[in-house]
């Protein structure tokens, strides 16, 4: 919420000129003063008389009573506005009429003559429209005022409620980056963070009603409001600078009203449990009264219902004006509300850091004049105080400390115990209509903006970070994979993570765009890599290799959506073979290492669905699909796994031009899967359609010797031969295959290659047949991070076997036994600390099997302690023999 229109003329008409909501409340409360500029046709300098006969005998203006003054001005502004858009003949003196109303502060009402004269042109500009939007603009600067300072004020109500946020969704709401958190809640809990930070008051639970849930629903109240409040300024902005009239603003206020109701419950049962918290018997006797001007003036939830049962009604019948109008007086309350929260939550957390209220600003010359008498008892005494108060003092937050600094800076002096003067203050402050409110809301706006703890580090959607525990399992399953890739004679490979621009395109179909450009530098066009076969393609072709065997491990990069098990940077694990081999026998392995690894990660249940892509190119064939529409019609084929048929259809027929008899024949396709050997029979078949097509011919002859071979290596029995899978890239030229987990984790895809013997030679002059896979390593991940943690496993993230415990500070002592151990090939920790619970602790925390504890003053000189933690036994071993000693003992144990 902007405070420059404060003070300001504002000018309507003329070029640029355009209405804000702040520009709308500014003149509405007499803040700003307002002129139309004299380029417009009805500027104040124009003196056109109105005609004798009205332009429009049956238009008639009026406004409905019940508006407030702030509502009333708002409507003729905006009644003004579109006059001098839309510029009617012979409207000057209208406008003058209404430019006077408006420039005149605390006038909230027109006379009927002025009425009969503006009657004319309300059917140029629709005065229910008017109100409508004049009403809305008030509310979405309302809600800007009220987003500015809402998230402070529960985080004030959070600390003088020693709520424990360690537990709660303002603590755990993070930006996972996978596209599925809510921007919003994460950002209310950001910010509340950013004010809590620091702060020994939170989870000290003075209020026990305070709960989890009530602190969990913060974070959602808050953040549905942001957006509720979001999209309401974007249609009153649209509207108040168009020059049609609309209502569909209507369709988006019962959401409003819920939003404003929620945010009002919830802070007014934060400011009763404060209310509630300052009622000791050690409370200064000013509280009492507060605490009934708290129960007497701050709208309850009832009344909020109250209100909002009647913008219900109103809406039910029809009355839209009625309904906005309701909604602004919630509006109105809730902001009240939220005051009288703020006031409590101040007096509390003041009287909890034991300062006092009431006492005035730069007093402390004061005070030093009046104790000048007896000057050393007093100094002494001043002392004494200040050394009692610095360690009774609670820090708050980082936050809310200089949110407290800032308003006690802006209250003046007032007697002590003058409660009432010290509420009106406040009261004073928190209103938007004082001109003081733009510097509340831009000193919360530097706190969370510049605070220590500002926003930890944000993550790019679509990436995570690895946790020591989670790299234990990732460097296991790339040990894993890494040892069957070179069980079938492969060797690594690496290549640079962006290649050229040309190199990647026209490779992928329509998955294209989801290549990452990098700016352009020095002269070269660079993107990111999608995939890795790609590179490895460019690869042997650059060398001019004709047989290669490779592996890689990497990570590539795509433009997507994120979701649950999709990144936009992930590993992925591939194993390819370049060159001309039997027929089928390059193929045939491939599956068969993809089948070894999902075994040996110890996954689950899975499947390897199987396709041919010349056997799928003869389908189309079959079924009428011109050629030049092969590959966009598999892009399709190949959403089938997450879209049911009939939408994909539709996508063949209305967006890619096929009939619907050739869309319908695919379906009867598509509908085939099953064992492979078996299908197969099927297709085979005396008078089937594949055998007339060579292409598809060849496919179920090569796909023949492929299945053979399979069942021989008695891998055929996680094989699908599925007609619909179709993988989209446009490089893929024979068999095709993917592997998909099939239990209760759904993260889609889990691996996929196939074969693509002209992609070398797009790269060279020699034609290289090549195939592939590629594991999706990083859903394969969340598959076994997921097993984890139903099967309640623990990891253990570092493989020492040895803490060296030097019990005080002797680092040398500690320096030569580990390196003793270290040159043993022993995997070893130490730890320098007087205290044994560290050491126990940090044995305990890493789950180190064996402790060597030096320094006990039980223990005879010349030894040291030797103990086994997992069976809780310990000896003494001579010093000279303890790493042969531990060598013996690990002998027989994993690390």
């Amino acid at each position: 919420m902007s405070s420059s229109n404060a003070g300001k003329t504002i000018i309507l008409g003329g070029k640029g000129s355009s209405l804000s909501s702040s520009t709308v409340f500014h003149v509405s409360t007499s803040l700003s003063k307002l002129s139309i500029d004299s380029s417009t046709k009805i500027s104040s300098s124009s003196k056109t008389p109105l005609p004798k006969q009205p332009l429009n005998p049956n238009s008639h203006f009026s406004l409905p009573d019940y508006l407030t003054p702030l509502e009333f001005r708002a409507s003729l502004l905006v009644f003004l506005k579109k006059l001098t858009s839309i510029s009617p003949p012979s409207s000057s003196l209208a406008a003058e009429k209404l430019l006077g109303v408006l420039n005149s502060p605390g006038l909230s009402s027109i006379s009927d003559e002025d009425c009969v004269l503006l009657n004319p042109f309300s059917g140029f500009c629709s005065v229910e429209a008017c109100v409508l939007y004049g009403v809305c603009a008030l509310l979405d600067h309302k809600c800007a005022a009220l987003l500015g300072v809402v998230d402070a004020v529960a985080a004030l109500s959070i600390e003088a409620l020693g709520g424990d946020i360690g537990s709660s969704s303002v603590s755990l709401l993070i930006d996972s980056g996978d596209g599925l958190s809510d921007k919003d809640e994460v950002g209310v809990a950001s910010d509340l963070r950013v004010f809590l930070n620091g702060s020994k008051l939170v989870g000290k639970n003075q209020v026990k009603e305070y709960s989890l849930r009530d602190m969990d629903g913060i974070p959602e109240t808050h953040g549905l409001f942001r957006f509720i409040s979001r999209t309401l300024h974007g249609k009153s902005r649209v509207f108040l600078n168009s020059s049609t009239a609309g209502s569909g603003i209507v369709g988006l206020l019962p959401s409003f009203a819920d939003g404003i109701l929620n945010l009002g419950e919830s802070s007014c049962r934060r400011g009763s449990l404060v209310v509630g918290s300052l009622g000791n018997n050690e409370a200064p006797s000013y509280i009492s009264r507060f605490v009934e001007l708290f129960k007497a003036e701050c709208p309850g939830i009832d009344r909020l219902k109250e209100v909002y049962s009647s913008a219900s009604a109103a809406k039910n019948g029809g009355d839209n004006l009625k309904f906005v109008h309701e909604i602004f007086i919630l509006s109105d309350l809730v902001g009240t509300v939220l005051s009288w929260e703020a006031i409590a939550a101040f007096i509390s957390l003041t009287l909890i850091s034991g300062a006092d209220i009431f006492t005035p600003k730069g007093n402390a010359a004061v005070v030093e004049a009046t104790n000048s008498v007896g000057a050393d008892n007093g100094k002494a005494n001043e002392k004494k105080q200040q050394k009692e108060k610095k360690k009774n003092k609670v820090a708050m937050g980082k936050g809310t400390t200089a949110l407290m600094q800032y308003l006690q800076d802006r209250l003046q002096p007032t007697t002590s115990g003058d409660i009432e003067i010290l509420v009106q203050q406040f009261l004073s402050i928190l209103d938007p209509k004082n001109p003081g409110y733009a510097s509340l809301l831009e000193k919360v706006k530097d706190i969370v903006d510049s605070n220590d703890s500002r926003r930890l580090p944000k993550l790019p959607k679509g990436t995570r970070d690895f946790a020591k525990e989670q790299m234990t399992v990732r460097e296991k399953a790339f040990s894993i994979i890494s040892k069957v890739f070179k069980k079938h004679g492969a060797t690594a490979l690496d290549t640079p993570v962006f290649e050229m621009r040309e190199t990647l395109m026209g490779k992928y179909g329509e998955d294209s765009k989801l290549i990452y450009d990098l700016a352009d530098q020095g002269g070269e066009l660079c993107s990111l890599r999608y995939d890795l076969t790609v590179p490895f393609a460019r690869y042997v072709a650059m060398n001019g290799l004709t047989s290669f065997k490779r592996y890689q491990i990497a990570k590539v990069y795509r433009r997507d959506n994120p979701s649950k098990g999709r990144y936009r940077e992930f590993y992925q694990c591939d194993f390819d073979i370049a060159g001309k081999f039997e027929k089928m026998g390059p193929d045939f392995e491939v599956i068969k290492i993809l089948t070894e690894l999902l075994d040996e990660l110890q996954i689950g249940d899975y499947e390897v669905k199987l396709n041919h892509r010349k056997l799928l190119d003869g389908m189309l064939y079959i079924c009428g699909v011109p050629p030049e529409k092969f590959r966009t019609i598999c892009s399709s084929i190949d959403k089938l796994d997450k879209h049911p048929f009939e939408q994909i259809r539709k996508e063949m027929v209305e967006e890619k031009g096929l009939s619907t008899e050739t869309a319908d024949r695919i379906g009867t396709f598509v509908k085939n899967r099953g064992h492979p050997l078996e299908l197969l029979s099927e297709l085979k078949k005396e008078g089937s359609e594949f055998l007339k097509n060579k292409e598809s011919s060849e496919a179920l002859d090569e796909l023949e010797i492929l299945f053979e071979a399979l069942e021989k290596s008695k891998c055929i029995g996680k094989v699908v031969f599925d007609l619909s899978l179709a993988r989209g890239l446009d490089y893929y030229t024979g068999v095709i295959y993917e592997a998909v987990f099939k239990g209760a984790t759904q993260v889609g895809s889990i691996a996929a290659g196939g074969r693509y013997d002209k992609l070398i030679e797009m790269f060279g002059t020699k034609e290289v047949p090549a195939i592939g896979v590629s594991l999706g390593i990083e859903r394969v991940f969340t598959i076994m991070e997921q097993i984890q943690k139903d099967q309640n496993q623990t990891v253990r993230a570092t493989e020492t076997q040895v803490l060296v415990s030097i019990l005080g500070d002797n680092l040398s002592l500690a320096a030569e036994l580990a390196s003793e151990c270290w040159a043993a090939g022993l995997n070893t920790e130490y730890l320098v600390n007087k205290r044994v619970t560290k050491h126990f602790d940090r044995a305990k925390d890493s789950r180190i099997p064996w402790m060597v504890i030096v320094g006990d003053p039980k223990v005879s000189e010349g030894m040291v302690k030797l103990k086994n933690l997992e069976a809780n036994k310990e000896e003494e071993v001579p010093r000279s023999q303890i790493v042969e000693e531990l060598r013996s003992r690990l002998s027989n144990i994993s690390p």
